[in-house]
């Protein structure tokens, strides 16, 4: 069964997120998320079988400030 680890970046356009990009570097993958002038995640990710099992969120950054 296949197995592999990347690193996610999804941006939120309006209510969905949507993947820009995956890498197996966290530094390069870390490197476009800051990069980035829109809301985003990086991502964990692990899949087996071509099916995602693990997850997890390792920064989530530029949510909206509230309004004073």
């Amino acid at each position: 069964m296949d197995h592999w680890e990347q690193f996610e970046v999804w941006r939120l356009n309006g209510e969905r997120w949507e993947l820009v990009a995956a890498f197996q570097d966290f530094e390069l993958a870390n490197a476009v998320a800051m990069k980035r002038s829109s809301r985003i995640r990086l991502v964990h990710t692990i899949y087996e079988g071509g099916k995602l099992v693990e997850k997890e969120v390792l920064m989530e950054v530029g949510a909206p400030r509230a309004e004073p």
